[in-house]
């Protein structure tokens, strides 16, 4: 054990034992490098790994604290766990109430907890911008050929850079630039399975890769997942077993609502049981950048030997969302996906993909996400005291390890789309937990999107949110006497 480890281990001990209470200060780093006798270095690397697992916090000109624990009765929210293989085939149609929730977003300015996006004003985006303008200077016309698929040497050299630096093994001949990862996604899935064939996926899962399977007259086949591990293999493994599975589309890393980063033995032996019987699995890595750790976590690709795994990415939760610039490394269906990207949208404009490509040469890409992720770290804490400090007894909600969302289960009773609408007439959009199913088993779930500035008007929103809660479940658990 490294020796900042050991003594971040020593002052956790000392604050579950009590002997520094919740909101007080800790020794600056100064002072516990004199009383400890360790260098300052030992003691602010020890000091970020008490930030990552929660028990301090930093407060602007004032230092160190110790972090407030949730109450009893807040928790990490369990899947339940009676019956293994739940899942259920059905068709999808989920996409008019996700729809809904983005008008609303629009029409209304409310309070964007409801929103998929992360805060625009966290991109650099005027950078961005002033490489795309200068291309356009140098370039006055554009030849249709440098547009189409794969995509700009130039950025695919960089994004093969950037998986090289932190440990994966990509040939750049794989990447296919595309138009976003929702692109990347589609594409994938028209690669490997059919209108008509059943695709499993996570249960909560993210609503694209719901709109992609309706899009393309697939079925979906729900499989429980767990906040924490991920999907659960053994029902996948019994799913598999007892029907034809065409593909498996997965979010192992900081799953999009439930906020989990699959640990690196569940990702192993996921594509192992898929390689198994030769299904090939979509991974939708989108937020692979917004990680709270130390490191940037592994892919299924890792562990990939068989070019099962199609990889989705974008740059849109990391850097820029205007200029939709995806990309897919797809392994043994490579040469369908640059088909299918020639067929169905021929090319990705070049100014966008250049720009990019300028600017993680010649930029501070991995500045700008130190700053992103660490602005998102604290925001996950403040959202979660919020709602654990505003919401009624009986709530629960997740622990993410990156990205910007948080998901909340509501007690039994509180239906998440008669929040939904309640929060709208007061100026607040939330996702209703009806988007990230195509059964109704998450209704009295909500995710909540914490990306945007906190303000008191944020603290007030959450505030007004945990009193409708409070409302709604009153009001159905007299109904509910009523009608016995």
């Amino acid at each position: 054990m490294k020796l900042y480890e050991k003594f971040a281990d020593e002052i956790e001990e000392a604050v579950r034992r009590g002997v520094f209470a919740p909101g007080e200060r800790v020794a600056s780093v100064r002072q516990a490098s004199q009383r400890y006798g360790v260098s300052i270095k030992t003691v602010l690397h020890a000091y970020a790994v008490l930030e990552s697992r929660g028990i301090l916090e930093t407060r602007p000109q004032s230092g160190y604290f110790v972090r407030a624990q949730p109450r009893a009765g807040v928790v990490q929210a369990e899947p339940k766990r009676a019956r293994r293989a739940i899942a259920v085939a059905s068709e999808v149609d989920v996409s008019g109430l996700v729809l809904s929730t983005l008008r609303s977003i629009r029409a209304h300015d409310a309070v964007p907890f409801g929103s998929p996006y992360p805060d625009p004003e966290l991109f650099p985006w005027r950078r961005i911008n002033q490489y795309a303008n200068a291309i356009a200077r140098r370039r006055a016309s554009w030849n249709l050929i440098d547009d189409l698929p794969p995509g700009n040497p130039e950025l695919i050299r960089q994004i093969a850079r950037r998986y090289a630096e932190n440990g994966v093994a990509v040939d750049p001949e794989e990447i296919v630039i595309t138009v976003g990862a929702t692109e990347a996604i589609n594409l994938s899935l028209q690669a490997v399975a059919k209108p008509g064939d059943t695709v499993a996926v996570e249960s909560p899962t993210y609503y694209a890769m719901l709109h992609a399977i309706e899009r393309l007259g697939m079925r979906a086949i729900e499989v429980p997942t767990h906040p924490v591990d991920g999907i659960d293999i053994d029902a996948l493994a019994q799913v598999i077993a007892s029907r034809t599975i065409a593909a498996c589309m997965v979010m192992p890393n900081f799953q999009n609502p439930l906020g989990f980063q699959m640990p690196d033995e569940r990702k192993r032996q996921l594509v192992e049981l898929l390689g198994a019987h030769d299904i090939p699995v979509i991974e939708n890595d989108v937020y692979h950048e917004l990680y709270y750790g130390d490191a940037r976590p592994s892919t299924l690709k890792n562990f990939d030997t068989k070019g099962l795994v199609l990889h989705c990415a974008s740059f849109s939760k990391s850097l820029t969302a205007s200029y939709r610039i995806g990309w897919a490394m797809p392994g043994r269906y490579r040469a369908q996906v640059e088909k299918l990207k020639f067929l169905n949208t021929l090319t990705t404009p070049s100014v966008p993909q250049i720009a990019i490509a300028d600017y993680l040469r010649q930029d501070g890409y991995d500045r700008h996400l130190r700053r992103v992720r660490k602005l998102y770290r604290q925001q996950a804490r403040i959202m979660s005291a919020m709602v654990e400090r505003f919401f009624p007894a009986g709530t629960r909600i997740s622990a993410p390890q990156g990205g910007y969302v948080l998901w909340v289960e509501l007690p039994p009773g509180v239906d998440s789309m008669r929040l939904y609408r309640a929060a709208l007439e007061c100026g607040i959009t939330i996702g209703p937990g009806y988007m990230f199913s195509t059964r109704n088993v998450f209704s009295h779930y909500i995710r909540l999107n914490y990306s945007y500035p906190w303000t008191p008007a944020s603290e007030a929103a959450v505030q007004r949110l945990g009193e409708l809660a409070a409302e709604i479940g009153a009001r159905a658990q007299k109904e509910k006497g009523e009608r016995t």
